[in-house]
């Protein structure tokens, strides 16, 4: 495959860097569930830290499982490149985003 200035274009690289964006998204959700786990004693036992704290393991958890399958699609890809991500693990990725955010806004204030 070349490109419009007659360059061969390297196939791989596309998903090698979307393979490291995963990486670095689950580093970041790896990290957010760390500090929860800091901030929920902190609460003093409440019952809204505890389960901030619960559902932040749980949504990372999930949050995981989505990356590593998408990782491993795009490790095993052929020459034609990896399918495209389904709508609905897109969207399950987005709200286990958008959900250990507010429980981390939570947990802080």
């Amino acid at each position: 495959m070349t490109t419009p200035h007659g360059e061969e274009r390297d196939p791989g690289l596309q998903p090698e860097r979307t393979r490291l964006a995963w990486r670095r998204t689950t580093l970041s959700c790896t990290v957010v569930a760390v500090l929860a786990a800091k901030a929920a004693p902190q609460e003093r036992g409440s019952a809204a830290g505890i389960l901030a704290f619960a559902f932040c393991c749980v949504l990372w958890l999930a949050f995981l499982a989505l990356a590593h399958h998408r990782i491993r699609t795009l490790a095993a890809a052929g020459p034609t490149g990896p399918a495209a991500l389904a709508p609905r693990h897109a969207t399950a990725a987005a709200l286990c985003t958008v959900a250990l955010a507010v429980f981390a806004v939570v947990l802080v204030f």
